[in-house]
C-alpha cells in the first residue's frame, strides 16, 4: 500500500520500550511523528535518536508526540539506548517500536510485502528503505513525509520548522515560503478567498503576483 499526504496513517498496535501501544489512540487529540530506523546499533541512526530526546520539549510544546520505530525487538532497543545516552547525553525518552516481524515497517510500505517476516538475518543495507518520517495530525492523516537515505542524518530542525508550517496550515489556513521561519510573512491559502481574507486581514496583503498574497504570520 502506497502512503501519501492526506492519506490516513494506518492504526496498529505494538510492543514498545515504554509498553504496549495501539497509535491511533496513543495520539490522541495531538500530533505526532513517527520516524524509522533500519537496524539496531547503526551509528547515523544512534546519533538521530539521541538529537530527537534532546528536542523532545520543543515538540511536547507543539502537541507533538515522538514515537520511534527499529527493524529489530524490544530488548534490543533497551540495550541501544544506553549507547544512545553515552553518545549524545540524551535519555531516550519516547517510545521505540519493536518491529522484529517487520509489521510495521511493511505497513507503512517502507519495505516490500515480500521482505519477509523477521529482522533475524537482515543487515541495515537490507532495511535501508525504513529511514522515513511521517508528521501526523489528530485527524490521523498524514500531513508530511521525509526518507533520507542511511548515510545522511536527519535534520531534526527541519523537521521542527516542517511541523511549525502543517499547524499553521491547519490552524490559520495559510501556506509558508521557501525557507521560512518563525515570524516570517507567509502567504494566505489559495482555497481563502479575497472577501473572506480581507475579513481576517483587515489592513490587506502583499501581492507581488496575482495569486501569491503576503501578510504577516498570525499568532
Amino acid at each position: 500500500m502506497t502512503l501519501r499526504i492526506n492519506d490516513e496513517a494506518p492504526d496498529f498496535t505494538a510492543e514498545t520500550t515504554q509498553g504496549t501501544i495501539s497509535f491511533h489512540e496513543w495520539i490522541g487529540d495531538g500530533w505526532a511523528m513517527l520516524f524509522s530506523h533500519p537496524k539496531d546499533f547503526t551509528p547515523v541512526c544512534t546519533t538521530e535518536l539521541g538529537a530527537v530526546a534532546g528536542l523532545v520539549d520543543e515538540f511536547t510544546a507543539r502537541n507533538c508526540k515522538i514515537l520511534g520505530i527499529s527493524v529489530d525487538g524490544v530488548s534490543d532497543h533497551e540495550a541501544w539506548s544506553k549507547d544512545i545516552e553515552k553518545c549524545t547525553g540524551n535519555p531516550v525518552n519516547y517510545p521505540l517500536i519493536g518491529d522484529p516481524e517487520l509489521k510495521v515497517v511493511k505497513l507503512y510500505d517502507m519495505l516490500p510485502a515480500d521482505a519477509g517476516d523477521t529482522s533475524e538475518g537482515r543487515t541495515p543495507m537490507d532495511n535501508a528503505t525504513a529511514r522515513s518520517v511521517f508528521v501526523i495530525g489528530p485527524d490521523k492523516k498524514i500531513k508530511a513525509t521525509l526518507t533520507y537515505p542511511m548515510s545522511t542524518g536527519r535534520n531534526f530542525a527541519e523537521i521542527l520548522r516542517l511541523l511549525d508550517s502543517c499547524q499553521l496550515t491547519a490552524y490559520q489556513q495559510v501556506a509558508t515560503p521557501a525557507n521560512w521561519q518563525q515570524g516570517d510573512d507567509v502567504i494566505i491559502a489559495p482555497a481563502v478567498s479575497d472577501e473572506a481574507a480581507r475579513e481576517k486581514y483587515p489592513d490587506g496583503w502583499q501581492q507581488p503576483l496575482p495569486y501569491i498574497r503576503m501578510v504577516p504570520q498570525p499568532k
